[in-house]
């Protein structure tokens, strides 16, 4: 870790840009948080996947003094930021860079079980195919009775088009730049511009470019029937929403 990056101002300016987007982030966090708190021991391990900078992770280790963690990612800058800010919270933090788009993702993770896995902001990046597969490692993964948790923006299906309509234009208002610069806050593209601009980053940018080469956010992300449809098909018996602003939601899979 580079001692002349400030590792824990970039977690923090990344958290502020990120709530910008979604203002109820902490109240998702909250909401997993206390579904662990209700169905699982005081000690557990649990998956941070598609961690980014570990913000689950960091939470979770200061809810849960018992539990352990292991961060997963593709990309290298966020598994830095992350292991500059955080370290490994003596020793209960373990990070991994995989890519959960492989079919051998699991192999780098080096975990033949785990307690819970959760997620926030990030599977909508995965078209249906490699979501319905990581779904079915999340399957195999979690012990009976394990939790899946994920917290992301999961679209109305066309049978409720006036409820898609609202949270569509809900984002829309939230997501503007002119909205982020009312509110102080950075956007995503401006978080990214000033990172770029420390030459301290140049190294960990290009491994960032050769890790997402060829890949892409596709433009219309799973729905929530198809996340549903995709877990039961993994093998989780039980599967719900447990918190919702419209299509913001955390949905529990219960293996």
């Amino acid at each position: 870790m580079n001692p002349e990056i400030d590792w824990a101002d970039w977690l923090r300016r990344w958290d502020a840009q990120q709530e910008g987007y979604v203002p109820e982030r902490e109240a998702r966090f909250t909401a997993m948080f206390d579904a662990l708190a209700e169905l699982l021991p005081a000690s557990f391990v649990a998956v941070d996947l598609a961690c980014g900078p570990g913000s689950i992770s960091q939470r979770l280790l200061a809810r849960f003094p018992g539990a352990q963690a292991i961060a997963v990612d593709i990309d290298p800058v966020m598994l830095a930021v992350g292991q500059g800010a955080l370290g490994t919270v003596n020793g209960r933090l373990r990070w991994v860079q995989a890519d959960l788009a492989s079919r051998d993702w699991l192999k780098a993770l080096g975990e033949p079980q785990v307690d819970a896995v959760l997620s926030t902001t990030a599977l909508h990046w995965l078209e249906p195919t490699p979501l319905a597969h990581l779904y079915q490692d999340l399957g195999r993964l979690l012990r009976p009775g394990g939790l899946f948790l994920n917290s992301d923006a999961m679209t109305f299906d066309s049978s409720a088009p006036t409820l898609a309509r609202l949270s569509q234009r809900v984002l829309d208002e939230q997501w503007t730049d002119t909205a982020f610069a009312a509110r102080g806050i950075e956007t995503a593209e401006q978080w990214w511009d000033a990172l770029a601009g420390d030459p301290a980053f140049e190294t960990l940018l290009a491994e960032r470019t050769a890790c997402f080469a060829g890949k892409h956010r596709q433009e219309s992300p799973p729905g929530f029937d198809v996340h549903v449809a995709a877990l039961h098909d993994g093998g989780f018996r039980e599967v719900g929403t447990i918190w919702q602003v419209l299509a913001s939601r955390v949905l529990l899979a219960v293996r």
